[in-house]
């Protein structure tokens, strides 16, 4: 039986983060009233010129440095021409055979949980810059309506090697994709409003040779869910073509989220049939060394070269790196905390981390804010670690106290205000141990006997009794002295 692979190139259309439009001053606001930010500029009307934005320019070379791409000095814009009603000046402004960056690579984790060690480099063919369309709005009753606040809102498209042998790979190439444009600051990410959209090209071959099958492009896939459940599905659906003795067709199919499977859209277009040609309305972009400086100097430290280095400096497991990594401000503030940090220890950096990852990412998913819109300090969440990490505190008392360190009280202050330090002197708590044993002569025996489990009974009588002051460690200790003598 015939073992197939997959081969899978994607191309994803990142909307730049650009307060107007790329050609023109449209603002590019989502959610506005339909046409609304236009002009007739946006609109194509007649005689009308296009100005180049330059920060989409500067976001676009951002996006090409850090992807190792090799920056052209000069590039074109071109008009690519197709006919469809949310595209007013019957063609778009793109880059063809010139594009502003090229033959790049990203590295993508094979083992995301793990320590970054294992990745595999995927090649970036092209990014180039671009406006967008404006958006079709099929209605039943009314037919199609078109809006048109989309059209010439800067778009960089990012298209990859066919390097992508799973689902799986295709999922984790648009994740780092993804994540190095928010570290970036050039795009938000979101795949639902569209500002964020990926296409598949996939086919399939015998595994082991090298001449690529007929090619299908997927679309339509507007979350990483869908991409993977599309991708295995057209796999699978060319898999079975080919078995059952057919031919792949090419074409350009739509995932249809609801019965879970590619339906055929149009037959698949080749460079031709847009009918390219130089952009005359536009001069060539000169991209400078020193314009190319400038930008490098600015670029952050990505995230995989993060999560390396919260491994390898912070002490922390692969798997609490990767969350603290996945948002630039959630680093930022694992970091801040730690520098607060009198004591610099692994064992203090992961108790950060665990804090970090389960209470502070809780409330900002209960909250459905970021970590700069919560009132919180670093150096109170060092401040709080640092209270039970020297045991002063207990960590149940430390989460009792944490909606009052939310408006910005001091842990410290809050823990002598109400009287919450932990009593950790011994002969007090031998006092309440011996009372406790006294008072429960059966549970003793029983303990003696064998039911060594009853140990928690004794240490929650002596929480209670303390009103939770008690070190449970202290406590326990001297449990088991008494108890075992």
């Amino acid at each position: 039986m015939i073992q197939y692979e997959p081969v899978i190139g994607l191309e994803v259309h990142a909307q730049l983060l650009t307060k107007s439009k790329i050609f023109c001053a449209d603002p590019t606001t989502f959610g506005d009233p339909p046409n609304t930010n236009i002009s007739p500029v946006s609109l194509g009307h007649p005689g009308v010129l296009p100005v180049l934005n330059k920060q989409a320019v500067e976001y676009t070379l951002r996006m090409g440095l850090a992807t190792h791409c090799v920056i052209r000095p000069v590039s074109l814009f071109a008009r690519k021409h197709y006919f469809y009603p949310d595209l007013p000046k019957g063609y778009q402004i793109s880059q063809y055979d010139e594009p502003l960056c090229y033959n790049g690579w990203i590295e993508i984790e094979l083992d995301p949980k793990g320590d970054a060690s294992q990745t595999k480099r995927i090649g970036i063919t092209r990014i180039h810059l671009e406006e967008d369309a404006g958006k079709s709005i099929h209605d039943l009753d009314i037919d199609t309506l078109v809006d048109l606040n989309r059209a010439g809102v800067p778009l960089i498209e990012i298209v990859s090697e066919p390097d992508i042998h799973s689902a799986q790979e295709a999922v984790a190439y648009l994740s780092q994709i993804r994540q190095i444009l928010l570290y970036l600051g050039i795009c938000d990410g979101n795949m639902e409003e569209g500002s964020l959209r990926c296409d598949a090209n996939i086919s399939v071959r015998p595994r082991g040779t090298t001449i690529f099958g007929t090619k299908t492009e997927v679309k339509n896939m507007n979350s990483f869910r869908n991409v993977e459940k599309a991708i295995e599905y057209e796999i699978q659906r060319q898999i079975d073509i080919l078995e059952s003795g057919g031919t792949i067709v090419q074409e350009t199919r739509g995932w249809d989220a609801n019965s879970q499977t590619t339906k055929p859209q149009r037959s698949k277009e080749q460079a031709h049939d847009y009918r390219y040609f130089p952009e005359p309305d536009l001069p060539p972009i000169r991209v400078s060394q020193q314009w190319l400086d400038s930008i490098r100097a600015t670029l952050p430290e990505l995230a995989l070269d993060r999560k390396r280095r919260f491994v390898r400096d912070f002490g922390l497991p692969g798997y609490d790196a990767s969350v603290l990594t996945q948002e630039q401000d959630i680093a930022q503030f694992f970091e801040d905390t730690c520098s607060y940090l009198r004591e610099q220890t692994k064992e203090r950096f992961k108790l950060v981390s665990n804090w970090i990852m389960t209470e502070v990412l809780r409330i900002l998913s209960e909250r459905k804010i970021s970590i700069r819109e919560l009132n919180l300090a670093p150096q109170h969440v060092a401040e709080l670690i640092e209270l039970f990490a020297s045991e002063v505190i207990s960590s149940k008392v430390a989460k009792e106290i944490f909606p009052d360190v939310l408006q910005g009280k001091s842990p410290k202050q809050i823990v002598e205000d109400k009287g919450l330090a932990q009593v950790s002197d011994t002969s007090f708590i031998l006092d309440i141990v011996e009372r406790i044993l006294h008072n429960n002569p059966d549970e003793v025996q029983r303990y003696r006997g064998g039911k060594t489990n009853l140990l928690g009974f004794f240490v929650g009588q002596a929480l209670k009794e303390t009103k939770g002051k008690a070190n449970p460690k202290v406590v326990t200790q001297i449990l088991q002295e008494r108890l075992n003598a």
